[in-house]
């Protein structure tokens, strides 16, 4: 088979086209390696993840931009069977000051490749990494509880896909990427492309170049490690369901496999996988031995206090669940950190 990774050199990216590259399957890559740029770092990063599947012979690596049409063209090459759209702007903040960049990747960037695949290989299955942001504040709307070291939602066991995305307030970044959410949608309903939309929640793993912007659970063992101190915004009993990437890439291929032509699936680690941020800093600190430096700061515009996916449908129609823990995949992205040190000093 062929498979096309936009993004490819990011953390979701990367592993998506290892998984494949590992079966025997021919993989292109599509990255423009503007992640550290992006966010002002003043390291590589991503670089990192493009060197590293280079040793798959079966993995063709291209820079280009999703927003390119002949680039776009020239990864689909004489067609693809299956195209993983990793590519985006991933940062909240980063897209409340620059709106109209964040706009031209996630959202012009994504009817990019969609209508390149329509017009160059229209049986490709298309998977699109969309997330929890799209439902933005109206998951504050369930009533929730508070104890020392976290909010529970009091009553409800995770988000659903019937959550309302409407009329409520989702920062530029919930935004553009709702956009892209709905343009795989109305090309599996005008088109009939087999698309899936994924709204993904806490996905963390290996490879993964946390900052503060985005990639939470790397900055937090990169920080730790480094013994570096971290600023916490709110009051630190935000919660999240934890996702490790090799789950997320089994679910892709399982949709990529299935006879559905379309569907939305919210998916993380669901509620048996959950952390605080409170929690989570002490997860860390069980796993390597070091305390961690932190201080608070102001909550930051639409930062939901809870959010937990509910993984009923995702499980049930793709036949999957989680296997990696919180406690084995953060021990696994430690190690790699700790090989890896001397490129985050």
């Amino acid at each position: 088979m062929k498979i096309l990774v936009t993004g490819g050199a990011g953390m979701v990216g990367s592993h998506a086209a290892e998984y494949y590259a590992k079966r025997g399957d021919k993989v292109t890559i599509l990255d423009n390696l503007m992640r550290s740029a992006l966010f002002g770092y003043d390291k590589k990063s991503v670089e990192y993840n493009w060197n590293y599947l280079k040793q798959y012979k079966n993995i063709k690596c291209l820079k280009g931009d999703i927003r390119d049409k002949r680039a776009v063209l020239n990864a689909v090459g004489k067609g693809v069977d299956l195209c993983i759209h990793t590519a985006g702007q991933p940062g909240v903040a980063l897209s409340c000051r620059v709106p109209l960049e964040d706009f031209s990747i996630n959202a012009f960037g994504t009817l990019n490749v969609l209508e390149c695949l329509r017009q160059s290989s229209r049986d490709t299955a298309f998977i699109y990494c969309s997330t929890n942001k799209v439902f933005g504040e109206n998951v504050d709307k369930i009533k929730l509880t508070e104890t020392e070291k976290r909010y529970l939602y009091d009553g409800a066991k995770g988000i659903s896909e019937d959550m309302p995305i409407d009329l409520t307030g989702h920062t530029p970044y919930g935004a553009s990427k709702y956009v892209g959410d709905i343009y795989t949608q109305e090309y599996a309903h005008v088109y009939g492309m087999k698309t899936a939309v994924f709204r993904m929640s806490c996905i963390y793993g290996t490879r993964q170049f946390g900052f503060e912007d985005q990639g939470w659970v790397a900055h937090f063992v990169i920080a730790n490690l480094l013994k570096r101190r971290i600023k916490i915004y709110g009051n630190g009993k935000q919660v999240r369901d934890l996702l490790n990437v090799a789950d997320l890439v089994r679910a892709y291929d399982k949709f990529f496999k299935s006879g559905t032509r379309h569907d939305v699936y919210n998916i993380g680690g669901g509620p048996e996988n959950t952390a605080s941020l409170l929690e989570f800093i002490e997860l860390i600190e069980r796993q390597t031995g070091i305390k961690m430096k932190y201080g608070f700061d102001d909550w930051r515009p639409s930062d939901q206090k809870v959010y937990i996916s509910d993984i009923s449908k995702v499980s049930k129609k793709l036949d999957w669940a989680p296997e990696i823990s919180p406690e084995s995949g953060v021990k696994l992205l430690a190690g790699w950190v700790k090989d890896n040190l001397k490129m985050f000093k």
